[in-house]
């Protein structure tokens, strides 16, 4: 084997006993053609003849081990079989105990056709991630379509003084096996070798009719396994549709004892804090601001923007948070060397808060997760203040405003790092201010039209358009908004294919306040269109304005049998104004078509003002976000996003053309509505 770097994340050898032994024999004939294996391979697809997976878990130690056999008849296949990478944390080595392939009925060992390399895992260095960990490459040389791949092999984590926390608990989490696969048997065993009793909860397994079934929880004691064991299977799992089945290992605890865990952690930190003895410049501009919400925001955008994140993934495996001071004297921390920090300013100015726990990328699972610190990958700051929460994510930047004007934080499950707490659900949030509030006007005069649009963004919104407005090119933006206007005037619909550039003259967009504390950002756009109507084939000649950023597609589209849906809408208002020199059809139903919607998950109305040459639409929609919308309230939520479809999104007005004949068909139209 050609070994170009030294072997100190990896070894090759034989597996250890608890794992097992599989000689050459024993593996040709676990190979044997099956009706199963000869009906999926006849088909054309991939199929696995075995895998046998094995974790073991100790207060000093995870190891894991896995053997697998399958086929390569499909190019894809082959080419992820011939380089795959292993990627391995600190004081992890990947061991290699097999690799095989069965071609002809010949047992061929491709070991000394594998070349190995181990690199660095750290190629986003340079945004504050830091890893110690490794990648390990492997190139196999001559695999071939129609060859049997086996793969032994397994990895060892020995526990540092950094992984305290594993040490104390354990967590893993198995997932039903991909739907890709058939298998012609699948085996997955976990081994308790701690002290502690583990708990393990089956979720998301179905009857045989597809309904999900209630939760299982067991337990496993020191020196117990438990094994689940599949044969000849093919997960009927509907991916777009439906959760994949898993099972949630963790030593059992409650959510009370854990935070009773941490929260002594955090408070030893805070009882020998003072910010005086490290921060004096800090203090200095603290104390020259006299009111408090001004006070938060600077303590809340001095550590988001002056204090560099550094995520550093070996760190992140424990809970013990950097000193504040040494966060503040070196300017950089992870997530909770900056929560810290900032609750040590906190407390300085005398507003209560605490840090939090959470993992937004598993928000959903952790209701149905068994308790454990390490379900948490983040911590962030709640900040009570004036009868209300406000949560903070310390790790961010470039956002702005005082408390009530800051941006909204979408999540649902936290555990507070504060003694005797439960597992804490946020409550459903409505908006106190419009995150978009738009006035559109469009005024034509003979070929002729202007258009003005006004915007006032806040909160999430404004953050984000003050960072897209430093960052992309005036062009780019100028066109963005072409492009979107092209649409809502519908001029797809009549010169579809046009330059954008041609239909939309002198255009140009402007910030006309930035205000920090509001946190409201301000633009204008200004263009001249010529040929500003929508003509259609029987040359009818219509002035539109319809905003499909009103439609919640999502909402409309979603179906899934396992999630409910996440609300998570931006509060809007709209204001449209179309006015021109031509005659209009006032009382057209699309153009007096008024709407008002109660549903209790958003209120949506829209209002008009109708006028001899033109007309106003003021639309509001105000959702109450952060939730999930139960299944038997869904159907009429969808229901009234379609409402809102149905023409309630914009404003359009009918030209009555000039001349005698016209006007007869207008007022026959109006006869016989």
């Amino acid at each position: 084997m050609e070994n170009q770097l030294e072997i100190e994340n990896y070894r090759i050898g034989k597996p250890e006993a608890w794992a097992g032994n599989h000689n050459d024999r024993e593996l040709l004939e676990r190979l044997r053609e099956s009706e199963f294996a000869k009906h999926q391979i006849d088909q054309g697809k991939d199929f696995c003849y075995f895998l046998d997976k094995k974790y073991r878990t100790g207060n000093t130690e995870n190891r894991e081990y896995l053997c697998m056999a399958y086929t390569l008849n499909e190019p894809a296949n082959l080419e992820r079989a011939s380089v795959s990478d292993v990627v391995v944390e600190e004081n992890e080595i990947y061991h290699i105990h097999r690799i095989s392939v069965v071609r002809d009925g010949v047992l061929i060992d491709k070991i000394p056709d594998t070349k190995i390399k181990v690199l660095d895992s750290e190629n986003q260095s340079s945004g504050g991630i830091l890893s110690s960990n490794k990648k390990i490459n492997i190139t196999i040389k001559d695999l071939r379509l129609n060859d049997i791949l086996i793969m032994e092999d397994s990895r060892v984590k020995v526990f540092t003084e950094r992984d305290f926390l594993r040490k104390e608990f354990a967590k893993y989490v198995w997932v039903s096996p991909d739907n890709y696969w058939a298998y012609g048997s699948y085996s997955f065993t976990f081994i308790n070798d701690r002290e502690q009793r583990i708990a393990c909860r089956k979720t998301f397994f179905r009857d045989e009719n597809g309904n999900v079934l209630e939760p299982e929880t067991h337990h496993i004691n020191k020196g117990e396994e438990f094994v689940y064991r599949l044969e000849n299977y093919i997960n009927p799992v509907d991916a777009s549709r439906e959760i994949f089945p898993y099972i949630d290992f963790a030593t059992a605890s409650e959510w009370r004892d854990l935070s009773n865990y941490i929260a002594p952690i955090y408070e030893e930190i805070f009882a020998r804090t003072s910010l005086r003895d490290f921060a004096p410049n800090i203090i200095e501009k603290l104390d020259a601001i006299p009111d408090t919400g001004e006070k938060i925001q600077f303590a809340i955008e001095y550590v988001q923007n002056n204090i560099y994140y550094i995520f550093n993934a070996d760190e992140m495996n424990g809970h013990r948070p950097q000193e504040p001071e040494v966060t503040y004297e070196n300017k950089q921390g992870d997530c909770k060397a900056k929560s810290v920090l900032l609750k040590a300013i906190l407390d300085y100015i005398g507003v209560d808060s605490s840090i939090i726990l959470v993992n937004f990328h598993t928000d959903f699972y952790i209701k149905y997760y068994l308790p454990s610190l390490l379900t948490f990958n983040h911590a962030i700051v709640k900040i009570n203040y004036n009868g209300a929460e406000y949560f903070v994510d310390a790790t961010v930047r470039d956002e702005f405003g005082l408390p009530e004007n800051r941006g909204f934080i979408y999540f649902m499950h936290y555990l507070e790092v504060r003694k005797d707490q439960e597992l804490s659900h946020r409550k459903p949030y409505t908006y106190p201010y419009f995150c978009i509030d738009e006035k559109v006007d469009f005024s034509v005069k003979g070929k002729q039209g202007t258009l003005v649009l006004t915007t006032t963004y806040k909160g999430n919104r404004a953050n984000a358009m003050r960072r897209y407005f430093r960052n992309t090119n005036k062009r780019e933006i100028i066109d963005s908004w072409n492009n979107f206007l092209f649409y809502s005037l519908n001029y797809s619909g009549d010169r579809n294919g046009a330059d954008i550039r041609d239909v939309f003259k002198d255009p140009s967009i402007e910030v006309i306040s930035d205000d920090k504390k509001r946190n409201e950002f301000t633009i204008r756009y200004t263009a001249t269109v010529e040929n500003p109507y929508f003509t259609d084939q029987k040359n009818n000649r219509f002035l539109m304005y319809f905003d499909r950023n009103v439609i919640k597609s999502s909402a409309r589209d979603f179906i899934h049998k396992d999630l409910q849906f996440w609300h998570n809408f931006d509060s809007e208002r709209y204001e449209i104004s179309l006015s021109t020199d031509q005659k209009i059809d006032t009382e057209e139903k699309y153009t007096a078509q008024e709407s008002t919607i109660r549903n209790p998950y958003f209120n949506f109305t829209s209002r008009k003002k109708i006028v001899k040459n033109g007309a106003v639409v003021t639309i509001e929609y105000s959702p109450l976000v952060n939730l999930e919308i139960p299944k038997e309230d869904f159907e009429k939520f969808r229901t009234d996003h379609h409402t809102v479809a149905d023409s309630n999104f914009g404003l359009g007005i009918d030209i009555i053309e000039p001349g005698l004949m016209n006007m007869l068909k207008y007022s026959f139209k109006k006869k016989f509505k």
